[in-house]
C-alpha cells in the first residue's frame, strides 16, 4: 500500500511530509500525495485498514509505529486539526 510505504519514508526521515506528497504528485501524476490523502481520509481509519490487511494478508502491510504512536497522540489529520499536517480550518 502506497500510503503505508510514504509512512515509512517520513519515520526512516527520507524526506518531510511534503516532499513525499510532492514527488508522487509530480513524478507519478497523483492528484494529491499519500500523506494529504491520508490526513483527508484520517489516520485512523488508515491504521484499522493496515491492520486488518496485515492480518489477511500478512506482516508486509504492519502499520509503520508512527501512524500507531500519532494515532495514539490523537493526531488524526483533518478531522483533529493535524497529522502528517497541521489543518487550520473552521470546524
Amino acid at each position: 500500500m502506497l500510503a503505508l510505504e510514504a509512512i515509512r519514508m517520513l519515520e526512516e526521515n527520507v524526506a518531510d511530509a511534503a516532499d513525499i506528497d510532492a514527488a508522487m504528485e509530480l513524478g507519478y501524476r497523483h492528484p494529491t500525495g499519500p500523506l494529504r490523502t491520508t490526513d483527508v481520509v484520517g489516520l485512523d481509519v488508515r491504521l484499522g485498514i493496515a491492520e486488518e490487511l496485515a492480518r489477511e494478508l500478512g506482516p508486509r502491510f504492519e502499520p509503520p509505529e508512527l501512524l500507531r504512536r500519532m494515532v495514539a497522540e490523537g493526531k488524526l489529520g483533518r478531522k483533529s486539526g493535524e497529522g502528517f499536517y497541521v489543518w487550520n480550518e473552521e470546524r
